[in-house]
Formats: structure tokens, C-alpha cells, sequence
């Protein structure tokens, strides 16, 4: 790993850091698209899997909410790791090479139902059996991309949970679904020792990242920071998924 990359590496992290600081999340979406740029997918994630975990375990236990959060999103959590378990091979497999590609399309879309302010609702009697269905369909998605925010994400907002509860709940869930990622990496071959070195740089960046959104946070309005982010990750997105492309076909 040459020195020029663990500086693109603490780059991401202190940006995705940053990000998560000011907004409460989106770390592994903004690492893994700028990782995207320079890395196949599967390496990307093999670096972000570990400061993904670490970052949300603190959110999924700050909060008294868990026990209800666990008993209503239940069958979104064994969904999506159903979904990574059965789309395991494709990080590795003759379609890796798509991951970017879909990690694109993905980051434009997340973006774009963000600026948009879609409002879906789901009835408390609903919840467990379509919780299930976007749970697997957010786990053959993420076991490709690392990226966990689409159907999910909507989702969690659709069932009306309140501001605080909801911070927990995806701080519960994106652990749930970054654990069984990071079986998945163990299990291709991704998650080695060589990826030691990286994934320090981008536990120590990640935090300090966070400190710094944290502290901003409370300085800058968080919808005029969150537009101009969003905004980004279209074009961002439109970048990976067209560049991927001319790779593919060029």
C-alpha cells in the first residue's frame, strides 16, 4: 500500500467522518464512493468494513430505545442479512466489475430521494413483513456495494420513528448489516492482514472526521450542509457509474 493511497484513504475517512459528525450518518456511503474512484468495490469495502462497525456501535447503545427498536425492526435485520448471505459470491465473482457501477446509480438515487423530501408512510400492522422484504433487498444490494442506505433508509424514516429513536435504530441496523458484510469479506478472501494498515488510517481519520462534524454541527445550519452533500453525491455517483462503464465496454 504506497504512501500516496493512505493519504486518499485518511482523505475519505476525515471527509466521511466529518459527514457522519454533522449529519449522524452517511460514513459508509461517502467512504466508499470516493474509495470507489481509485479501488475495485470489494477492496473498498474490505477498508471501510471495520471503522463502519466501530462507529456505529456506539450509536446503537446511546439511546434507551434498543429493546423497541429490536422488537420493531427485527425482520428488516435478519432480511438484510439474508440478502448479504445469498448474494455472497458477487464481490468476487464474473460481475464485480458492475459493483461500481451499481454503487453509482445507488449514491444518485439515495441522493436524489434526499433532495426530493418523498414522504412515505408505512402502518404500524405493515411493518414487520415489509420491513422483511426491504431487508433482503437492502442485503443483495449492500453484499455488492457496502452501501446500506437503499431501500432502508426510506424505510426507516416510512414507520415514523421519532428523531432521537431513529439515530439509534440505524446505528442498531447498519451494525447488524456491516457484521454479516464483514463475514462475507472473511469468507472472499478481502478481509486479510494486508488491510491492517489501511483500516487504522481510517479508524483514526473517521474520528477525528466525527469530532470535528460534531463540533460544526452546532455552528452551521445542518439543511444548508446537507443540500450541498447531497447534491455532491450525484455527482459523484454520475462519476463512478460513467467512468465504470467506459472501463467495461472501452
Amino acid at each position: 500500500m504506497v504512501d500516496h493511497l493512505l493519504i486518499f484513504i485518511a482523505f475519505a475517512f476525515l471527509l466521511a467522518g466529518f459527514v457522519k459528525g454533522t449529519l449522524g450518518l452517511g460514513l459508509p456511503t461517502v467512504a466508499m464512493g470516493l474509495l470507489a474512484t481509485t479501488m475495485a468495490p470489494g477492496q473498498a469495502i474490505a477498508i471501510v468494513i471495520v471503522p463502519a462497525i466501530v462507529t456505529n456501535i456506539w450509536q446503537t447503545f446511546v439511546g434507551p430505545y434498543l429493546r423497541d427498536i429490536i422488537k420493531r425492526l427485527w425482520p428488516l435485520m435478519l432480511g438484510t442479512v439474508a440478502g448479504i448471505w445469498i448474494n455472497a459470491g458477487l464481490l468476487t465473482g464474473p460481475y464485480a466489475a458492475y459493483g461500481t457501477v451499481v454503487l453509482g446509480v445507488l449514491l444518485v438515487i439515495y441522493a436524489i430521494v434526499g433532495l426530493s423530501r418523498l414522504s412515505f408512510k408505512v402502518a404500524r400492522r405493515d411493518e414487520k413483513w415489509i420491513g422483511g422484504i426491504v431487508g433482503i433487498i437492502t442485503g443483495l444490494i449492500s453484499a455488492a456495494t457496502g452501501v446500506q442506505v437503499i431501500p432502508s433508509m426510506p424505510f426507516m424514516q416510512a414507520i415514523g420513528m421519532e428523531k432521537d429513536e431513529l439515530v439509534q435504530a440505524l446505528g442498531v441496523f447498519f451494525t447488524t448489516a456491516t457484521v454479516a458484510l464483514a463475514f462475507n469479506l472473511t469468507a472472499s478472501g478481502l478481509l486479510t492482514a494486508t488491510t491492517a494498515l489501511p483500516g487504522a488510517v481510517a479508524m483514526a481519520a473517521s474520528f477525528i472526521g466525527m469530532f470535528i462534524g460534531q463540533a460544526v454541527r452546532t455552528r452551521m445550519q445542518p439543511e444548508v450542509f446537507r443540500r450541498w452533500f447531497l447534491i455532491s453525491m450525484i455527482l459523484l455517483g454520475i462519476y463512478l457509474a460513467g467512468s465504470a462503464l467506459l472501463k467495461i465496454h472501452g
